[in-house]
């Protein structure tokens, strides 16, 4: 990694013990200019490292706490009428931020959640037929809690396919979680020992050198293939389609930045390949009723898949 990136991870790590890899893949969803769902049980962090990210990397942050009640207005904002100009005024909604915290998305309204789909894909919202750009950059963290908890309904698949990547926290081992109630003895907030590394003219041209990293024809070629075994596999109703292709490629490219290459090697594109399809394939039925997972069915994908010597 190089000194930058080293920091923004140590930072982190000020409040999120025993993740490295999952800041990691986080880091690189940012800079890839993607969006990040954390999917996990409640009370295992998802909402700090987000808002330990927006602190380091120095972006202003907005966080909204989806419920049923949360409308569509509150996310994207509405139109009212100014006396004194005697026309309608905008009024900014809560997306309006360069780092947006969707907490426990799938607690929201479907209706709500379409809401936030033209602002992930195209860095904009329209209302009432007038077009807003948004801050940049521009990323969205959501969180959500596994499906079947009390409250949660399934995000759609146009929602999930916005996504670069779905990460989990996951529980802490013995030492982390001894480490974490060490790090707040006597009342201490380790939040506050975070520290700004970035600022957002660097992170712009931190994702700049992203997308300029190398990705040679054979990469290439490799990804593009990942990709189509999964729309050929036995265990899968659903394969990822060409939006997974590009965020494999991306992520890709990001994974191999932060470990201080400038170009793409099979390791990078192996290490993000489950982050970026997991929640992007559909199991066949049988392949449920069998108990397989769809980490399992991706490993496969890639022990099937000849990596290109390199």
């Amino acid at each position: 990694m190089s000194v930058r990136t080293k920091q923004i991870v140590e930072e982190i790590k000020k409040v999120i013990c025993g993740k490295d890899y999952t800041i990691v893949l986080a880091l690189a969803g940012i800079l890839s200019g993607g969006h990040v769902l954390m999917e996990d049980v409640p009370g295992v962090g998802k909402t700090t490292m987000a808002l330990a990210f927006s602190k380091t990397m120095g972006l202003d942050y907005g966080r909204v706490q989806f419920t049923p009640d949360v409308l569509p207005s509150d996310i994207t904002g509405f139109s009212v009428y100014d006396k004194m100009s005697q026309s309608m005024r905008y009024q900014p909604g809560s997306i309006f931020h360069n780092l947006f915290l969707a907490d426990e998305l799938n607690r929201a309204s479907s209706r709500t959640q379409s809401a936030l789909l033209e602002a992930m894909e195209e860095g904009q919202v329209t209302v009432d037929g007038n077009t807003y750009a948004l801050p940049k950059p521009f990323v969205v963290i959501a969180t959500q809690n596994p499906s079947g908890a009390s409250g949660t309904s399934l995000l759609p698949d146009s929602q999930m396919d916005r996504f670069a990547i779905r990460i989990s926290m996951g529980y802490p081992s013995t030492k982390d979680e001894k480490l974490m109630i060490k790090n707040r003895e006597n009342g201490h907030n380790p939040m506050d020992d975070v520290q700004q590394i970035l600022t957002i003219r660097d992170i712009m041209v931190m994702q700049d050198e992203v997308n300029h990293v190398h990705i040679s024809e054979a990469v290439l070629d490799y990804i593009v293939t990942l990709v189509a075994n999964t729309r050929n596999h036995a265990d899968l109703e659903r394969g990822a389609s060409p939006r997974a292709t590009l965020a494999l490629t991306a992520m890709s490219k990001a994974y191999a930045y932060l470990c201080d290459r400038n170009f793409v090697i099979p390791s990078d594109v192996q290490a993000v390949f489950y982050p970026v399809m997991g929640h992007r394939v559909l199991l066949t039925p049988e392949a449920e009723v069998n108990e397989k997972t769809s980490v399992e069915v991706t490993k496969a994908i890639l022990r099937s898949t000849a990596a290109p010597k390199v």
